[in-house]
């Protein structure tokens, strides 16, 4: 079975940074997209970005853009979110996803994924 697990996340004042995890196994990397998510609290899950892992492309939503960086180590079968300047509009439930399908036009949409971490919490005070 494919599982993910996250880790990395934390209470942390605003300005300041975070690194999540996301580990893989059971899992081949070759033909695949990879995506980070995040759920505030009574609100939908939304896509932050992917990384694909044959092309090594990376996209992020509009609100990520300059802060969050997605990065990934085939070796440890891990990918990364860097998040930087972390602001109080952060604070959500971060989640990793994985689907075979590339990533194309669709990175977003929750439903089109096939695994899911359990998630991690991030919580920013101001």
């Amino acid at each position: 079975d494919v599982q993910l697990v996250e880790s990395g996340g934390g209470s942390v004042q605003a300005g300041g940074s975070l690194k999540l995890s996301c580990a893989a196994s059971g899992y081949t990397y070759g033909g695949n997209c990879m995506g980070w998510f995040r759920q505030p609290l009574g609100k939908e899950r939304e896509g932050v970005g992917y990384i694909d892992t044959v092309s090594l492309r990376t996209s992020y939503a509009d609100s990520a853009k300059g802060r969050f960086t997605i990065s990934r180590d085939n070796a440890k079968s891990t990918m990364y979110l860097q998040i930087n300047d972390l602001k109080p509009e952060d604070t959500a439930m971060y989640y990793c996803a994985a689907r075979a399908a590339s990533c194309a036009l669709t990175w977003a949409r929750a439903d089109l994924y096939n695994y899911w971490g359990q998630g991690t919490q991030v919580t920013v005070s101001s």
